[in-house]
């Protein structure tokens, strides 16, 4: 899923943007949205849905009847012409991002959100922002070929995956009616090694080698008899200890073909693919490729 941030002040235009760009994403695929609502409260306190979640509910699902009533939702997602619409507790922007990656959207575009560490278009003269792709003065108007280029920008933004949205792909394949078993790993960041303990890592990838060797350990692996698709998926970035940092989704004709290839590809990320790890532990920070580079000249 490519996903896109719109920045700037309050009217300034965002809500307008995110329109005109929904629209042209929407003739390449599935387009979600994420909006920044400060503190206001979509299920206040006299509704059913309000007080089933002030009762102490961790998440409320509340089902529409026939479309009309306006709540922000996910359309179809019951009987046609019924929305859907959820409460949930501690969830976040990532939280967000992983449900419309799950459901299998195309693309995310989210409004506001200026501290995150998404890719934003900025609108005005707001200053300090992280990871800016473009900046539209104040007042432009948002002509046909401006739009055109935006969407153009989001197109080539980094793939954002989920396991869920693997298994997903994998299914849509022709080849899975050939496939008795979908098998997957999930490496995840481990908070303990011994007796140290692990804040978090930090993974950085030597482009584009890094997603060359990622796609022919895919190849080949696929060619292995009984294979039928298989799908890797590495993050970048700093990772909190206990979240995920790489996930592999193989179908296969039967588990005896889909176990080793499973163990065969995990071992092959880590031995070919161009890929820095960087631990951050309470005594020290290091690159483990340094440390193990260190240890064999020792």
């Amino acid at each position: 899923m490519k996903v896109i941030s719109v920045v700037g002040y309050k009217k300034s235009g965002k809500t307008a943007l995110v329109t005109a760009l929904v629209r042209k994403l929407s003739e390449f695929g599935a387009v979600g949205t994420v909006k920044h609502m400060g503190e206001q409260r979509l299920n206040p306190v006299e509704t059913d849905t309000g007080r089933h979640f002030d009762a102490g509910a961790d998440m409320v699902i509340g089902i529409t009847g026939t479309g009309t009533t306006g709540i922000t939702g996910i359309k179809g997602s019951a009987t046609p012409g019924t929305e859907l619409v959820s409460f949930s507790r501690d969830l976040n922007l990532d939280d967000a991002l992983d449900m419309l990656c799950d459901q299998g959207f195309d693309f995310a575009v989210v409004e506001g959100f200026k501290e995150s560490n998404l890719p934003k278009i900025v609108l005005g003269g707001l200053q300090e922002i992280s990871k800016v792709i473009f900046r539209i003065p104040e007042d432009i108007d948002m002509h046909e070929e401006l739009t055109t280029s935006l969407v153009e920008m989001a197109l080539v933004q980094p793939d954002r995956y989920t396991l869920e949205a693997l298994i997903k792909k994998a299914r849509k394949d022709p080849s899975i009616r050939k496939a008795g078993a979908i098998g997957t790993f999930t490496g995840i960041v481990h908070e303990l090694a011994g007796s140290e303990k692990i804040s978090r890592l930090e993974f950085e990838k030597y482009e584009p080698e890094a997603s060359k060797a990622l796609e022919k350990i895919r190849k080949e692996l696929k060619q292995k008899e009984g294979i039928h698709e298989i799908l890797i998926h590495h993050k970048t970035g700093v990772i909190k200890a206990g979240e995920d940092i790489v996930y592999i989704v193989i179908a296969a004709a039967h588990r005896t073909e889909l176990f080793p290839a499973l163990s065969e590809a995990i071992e092959r990320i880590k031995a070919e693919a161009p890929i820095w790890k960087k631990e951050f532990t309470e005594k020290e920070e290091f690159w483990v490729h340094d440390k193990e580079q260190d240890k064999k000249q020792a």
